[in-house]
């Protein structure tokens, strides 16, 4: 199982939002590519990026910072925040980012989906941001008309490869992952999952990487000190 370390940009920073509020904001890094690099330098080869104010806006306000973290390292970046053109997608590729991930425009969207998952094929994933079985949208601001389990079904149909499913009532909580959630997704379809919210002990980590889960996205828990990320890498790599 691959582990992401996330950072979310806001203002350029590196910072974490309790349960997606913009209110409850806190800054972790004023540097994010020396974040991105600490990263590397404890063993990570993947990293999670969302930009805040592109989630929220459909701006792309952090693409210098998103460009000097693909310089400075040499790890698989994936990112979302704000991804609702062609245009958009195509700019972040072209600096380097491999993987984008689309969120609010998977969902409300269909043809902007349909032309980005036959163009750029495993380049794009999707995020699935859930809450009280519903798909949320507009950085979890409004709450989309699609259950969980209708758009994955649709997703597979579309052959999307890859899924970041983020529990929003667990993001930055710090209470643990929604194991079951993950437990039936991973069995129920065929696409690959990524845990995101309430990753937060090496324990979530061992339960997620003995479903065989593709990955898991490690976020406050770092940066808080309650998980140990080289430790993380390794049990997600024993269980690979």
């Amino acid at each position: 199982m691959i582990i992401f370390p996330a950072i979310d940009l806001y203002e350029k920073k590196a910072v974490r939002l309790f349960k997606g509020d913009y209110n409850q904001m806190t800054v972790y890094n004023d540097d994010p590519t020396a974040q991105a690099k600490e990263f590397e330098k404890q063993g990570a080869t993947h990293i999670h990026l969302v930009d805040l104010e592109g989630a929220r806006d459909g701006t792309t306000p952090n693409l210098d910072v998103i460009k000097k973290i693909r310089e400075s390292t040499n790890l698989f970046l994936e990112l979302g925040g704000g991804i609702r053109t062609m245009e958009t997608a195509e700019k972040y590729l072209s600096i380097g980012v491999d993987r984008v991930i689309l969120g609010t425009a998977a969902v409300t969207d269909e043809e902007f989906l349909t032309k980005a998952a036959n163009t750029y094929k495993e380049k794009i994933a999707v995020g699935v941001d859930v809450k009280d079985g519903f798909v949320s949208i507009k950085g979890w601001t409004e709450q989309s008309g699609y259950t969980l389990v209708a758009f994955c079904e649709k997703l597979e149909k579309l052959g999307i490869n890859t899924v970041i499913c983020t529990d929003i009532s667990k993001d930055g909580a710090m209470k643990g992952a929604n194991l079951p959630l993950y437990k039936d997704l991973s069995e129920k379809y065929t696409m690959n999952f990524i845990a995101s919210g309430g990753v937060s002990s090496l324990d979530d980590v061992r339960a997620l990487a003995g479903m065989k889960l593709y990955g898991a996205i490690i976020g406050k828990a770092y940066y808080t000190g309650a998980v140990d990320l080289a430790e993380a890498i390794k049990i997600g790599s024993e269980k690979a």
